[in-house]
């Protein structure tokens, strides 16, 4: 065995896996603490998390690598490259990336809360990718903890099979069970199996821009090895390039002198365009270069749409710039230009969810400090012209009239959700509300169940979330996968303002729901818009068939105020000429439509 593979025999690449708030970022924090990779001076909460809104909302949105050194008990120094995942439904795509670049994973629990419904998926995707899962019951020095009721619930996971004495019972808080994590990963989790011998292959698993060094691509060396002045080729598109430098996280980036099979690091090579590095492809060597590329990962298919519209359209420009640094990191993000009567030019953009959209919202605002306005979310609906022509819509004003429409299919969810036996009248019936169509209930113990509905993802990119947590006071758990098309009887209903179509205020909706949400519509923007020197009509309309309508009265000067007593004629002339005027004015006059009706939409149930 050469010095070479025997280093590659010593590296140990892992992920950590957990639901939302079990303590993942602080196991983190413990391991980083205990290998003596960050300082004395460095420890903070959460220090894997060092973006502004991940330290703010306490959750990991995007992936991060991190090297360790580690000398076990049995005297060997071991690599352990740690890529830390986010644990929202939402970004389940981003721990699907992370996954293919490890051998194992840690399967973090809550000692309180017990298997969750984001537990169960990401069980799912570590066996889809063969991992190793060393499974860890978090928080037991709680008064509420309970191990036993935990291990029996892991148990119930038909795909882990596990053995009691594999379970490591630990508190991050408290620093307990932090030697036996790291030993469990250097015992139970497999080296990486590539060799330093074969041509180059790194797979490129994630990518930031740095305004002075250009994109800085994250790889996974698989097989050879890579260095300084290498001459190197992306395979999907054949571009060539001269790398700069190359390195390891530490946690902050550390320039080596090169970087060998099984090893996670960063290569600079000048990637000046930032269309032209994608996330998933293979590098390989310009003068040794590899036969196959590595598989990569799927194409990212975004659930949920809606369009953004910089306040000053002066803006546009920078938008276009900030969306496209934003995507360079996250391929999930889709972006095509396009443009509004009411409010200009902007983008419509797709997300995995609402929590992205928020995500990438509040991004923009903060880093490239852009005022925005966002539309109301909508899903990607697909159409069945009487031509037979299938049309992907996911934007209202793209909705062709009901006379072409042959079928209208929405795409349905298949949704799992976790919670006390208690709360389970409450959500079924919100779930029945929501369109839901019951598939599954079992009891995971005689006080938590597991919910099983289809139901349609357009019912639940809104306020779903929240309703749920209310119905269960807080206490559900869930998580969705699509499974497919299904035809639905819905319309398309446009608000008109002052008799002009506002295609960023129009939606499409199911039959059933498109009156009562008309009518909410309307109402609201009578409160929001302010009133003008004429009456502004405000209608929600269904194929030019007026479903529900509001009327912002005028504004009245009292043109009479100076006539006092005297002919009455007089008083007449100047009413009919202010009504005159006005006539006028309403046929010139655009209404401006406030932020705060876009922002105001969202909020109606």
């Amino acid at each position: 065995m050469t010095k070479e593979d025997d280093f590659t025999n010593n590296i140990r690449n892992f992920s950590i896996i957990a639901h939302i708030d079990h303590g993942k970022s602080t196991i983190a924090d413990r391991l980083l603490e205990y290998t003596g990779t960050i300082s004395e001076r460095d420890k903070r909460e959460q220090v894997l998390d060092d973006m502004e809104l991940e330290r703010e909302k306490g959750i990991t949105i995007k992936s991060k690598a991190v090297r360790m050194q580690y000398r076990a008990k049995n005297k060997q120094n071991y690599i352990l490259n740690l890529i830390d995942t986010p644990g929202h439904v939402d970004f389940s795509y981003e721990v699907s990336r992370s996954l293919s670049a490890c051998e194992g994973a840690l399967l973090v629990v809550d000692a309180t809360q017990g298997v969750q419904a984001q537990t169960i998926a990401n069980v799912s995707l570590a066996f889809k990718n063969e991992l190793k899962i060393v499974p860890i019951i978090n928080k037991i020095d709680l008064k509420t903890s309970d191990p036993e009721k935990v291990i029996k619930e892991l148990f119930a996971i038909s795909e882990l099979k596990l053995k009691t004495e594999e379970v490591i019972l630990a508190s991050a808080k408290e620093n307990i069970g932090t030697c036996e994590i790291l030993e469990a990963i250097v015992e139970r989790i497999p080296p990486p199996e590539g060799s330093p011998d074969n041509p180059l292959k790194a797979l490129i698993f994630d990518s930031v821009y740095n305004p002075y060094k250009g994109t800085i691509v994250y790889v996974r060396i698989v097989d050879g090895s890579v260095k300084p002045d290498t001459s190197i080729i992306t395979m999907s598109n054949q571009k060539k390039y001269e790398v700069n430098e190359v390195g390891i996280f530490h946690p902050q980036m550390k320039s080596t002198k090169k970087l060998s099979a099984g090893e996670v690091g960063y290569i600079i090579a000048g990637f000046k365009d930032i269309k032209d590095v994608r996330v998933g492809d293979t590098i390989t060597n310009m003068s040794n270069p590899a036969q196959n590329s590595l598989p990569g990962y799927k194409k990212v298919t975004p659930l949920v749409f809606c369009s953004i519209y910089p306040i000053d359209n002066k803006e546009y420009g920078n938008l276009k710039m900030a969306l496209e640094k934003l995507k360079l990191n996250d391929s999930s993000l889709f972006t095509e230009p396009e443009s509004s009567q009411a409010l200009g030019f902007g983008f419509r953009c797709g997300f995995l969810g609402l929590l992205h959209l928020e995500i990438i919202q509040e991004r923009l605002e903060r880093e490239y400090d852009i005022n925005l306005i966002a539309t109301t979310p909508s899903v990607m609906y697909r159409i069945t012209t009487k031509n037979n022509e299938i049309l992907n819509v996911s934007n209202p004003s793209s909705y062709p009239s009901k006379m072409e429409i042959e079928k209208v299919e929405e795409p349905y969810v298949k949704l799992i959700i976790i919670s006390p036996s208690k709360y389970i009248g409450g959500i079924m019936e919100l779930l029945q509300n929501r369109r839901g169509q019951f598939k599954n209930m079992e009891y995971l113990d005689e006080k938590r169940a597991k919910l099983d509905y289809q139901i349609p993802l357009s019912e639940i990119i809104l306020d779903f979330y929240d309703k749920l947590k209310s119905k269960s006071s807080g206490y559900a758990s869930l998580d969705y996968e699509i499974c497919g098309y299904m035809a639905s009887d819905l319309q398309k209903v446009e608000i008109m303002v002052n008799h002009n179509i506002v295609d960023a205020l129009s939606f499409i909706i199911h039959s059933d729901k498109a009156y009562s949400r008309g009518r909410k519509i309307v109402e609201k923007l009578k409160e929001i818009i302010p009133r003008q020197m004429y009456e502004v009509p405000i209608q929600a309309t269904i194929e030019s068939r007026i479903i529900a309508r509001e009327t912002i009265k005028a504004l009245k000067k009292d043109v009479i105020a100076k006539c006092y007593g005297g002919d009455i004629t007089r008083k007449r002339k100047l009413l009919e000429k202010q009504k005159a005027g006005k006539k006028r004015m309403k046929k010139l006059g655009k209404v401006e439509i406030p932020q705060e009706a876009f922002l105001g939409i969202l909020k109606i149930e």
